[in-house]
């Protein structure tokens, strides 16, 4: 028998420090109907990223926050369940942002299509998705790696530091990956082709990374912060290029890190170095590109040249505590959820 329950994952109060079970609810409506010029999406594939904690927050930010009862955002690859569209035909795949639920209506825009069989319909969210693109553009737009440059990535076999790092290694650059814990360390050698990568968690931390970069880092792609940047930043050679993408390690913060204050360092090293740091929201600023960043990643994948490992969870009641553990550490390459 064919459900009519859409169930939705809602935001059911803002965090305080770190996410809770509690600060999320499931909750179960009724399969909304398309209108005329409308489509019916089923949820096949739902996204979870680090921003989403910022959305969860009324922080003033650069998008909207969730409102208190809404449905959590996210990108996800559904299938066209209904259709009274005419661009649209029943079960063609999309890439949409329809957020944790089973079905979703939309008027087709900002869908891309993406066929009726595609061969790995999960990697519109990865690789060749948002982490991808990511990556590619703030690697190679800001960072402008040269050949011969060393190359510091942190979160080094996450859904973007790992294509970091191999496009790093495509445009023959010295690749110096950060991650959490010895086999993450090893994958990123081992599969994913980096010179070398340190565990953030070892004692000697900082020690290691600097043995590691005995000529200096050229380009810093930061989307960690903290204790891991503290480490980078002594380190960053004269015209040094860090793309700003994210910053995980502050994103459960309710206050700044007690200690010295270091931003006169900070601007100090930035000022004596003429160090170019720049953030960036990958689709508000280069949209107009993704055809590029397609092309070459597309052809990269069917070269074999890079290696792509997805994290995959069953079942959208189990979105909240694998977006708890993403934020810990506890994902192991680009986690997404098998909704149905």
């Amino acid at each position: 028998m064919m459900t009519t329950i859409n169930r939705q994952v809602l935001l059911a109060s803002r965090p305080v420090g770190a996410p809770q079970s509690t600060d999320f609810t499931l909750n179960q409506t009724e399969i909304p109907t398309p209108a005329q010029g409308e489509i019916l999406l089923k949820t096949k594939y739902l996204s979870l990223d680090p921003y989403m904690r910022g959305r969860m927050s009324d922080k003033k930010s650069y998008a909207e926050p969730v409102a208190i009862g809404g449905v959590m955002v996210g990108g996800t690859v559904c299938q066209v369940e209904q259709s009274n569209h005419p661009d649209f035909t029943v079960g063609e795949w999309v890439l949409a942002f329809t957020g944790w639920q089973d079905y979703a209506i939309s008027n087709g825009e900002g869908l891309i299509k993406l066929g009726m069989n595609p061969t790995h319909p999960s990697y519109a969210l990865g690789v060749m998705g948002m982490p991808g693109f990511t990556a590619y553009m703030g690697l190679l737009d800001i960072g402008q790696p040269k050949a011969g440059d060393t190359i510091v990535v942190a979160a080094a076999t996450g859904a973007v530091g790992s294509m970091v790092g191999q496009i790093g290694k495509l445009k023959n650059c010295r690749v110096v990956g950060i991650a959490g814990g010895k086999e993450k360390c090893d994958y990123a050698k081992s599969v994913l082709g980096f010179d070398e990568c340190i565990d953030h968690h070892a004692a000697d931390f900082a020690e290691q990374l600097s043995q590691a970069c005995a000529n200096g880092i050229d380009v810093y792609y930061e989307n960690v912060g903290g204790k891991v940047f503290d480490a980078v930043l002594p380190l960053l050679n004269t015209d040094a290029r860090i793309p700003l993408c994210g910053l995980i390690s502050q994103y459960n913060a309710t206050s700044l890190p007690e200690g010295p204050d270091r931003m006169n360092m900070l601007m100090g090293q930035l000022l004596v170095k003429r160090i170019k740091m720049q953030g960036f929201i990958i689709f508000d600023d280069y949209a107009h590109r993704y055809d590029e960043f397609a092309q070459d990643m597309s052809q990269w994948l069917a070269e074999g040249k890079i290696h792509y490992r997805e994290d995959c969870v069953e079942g959208l009641e189990n979105a909240p505590q694998a977006f708890i553990g993403l934020l810990e550490g506890k994902n192991f390459g680009k986690l997404v959820v098998k909704v149905s």
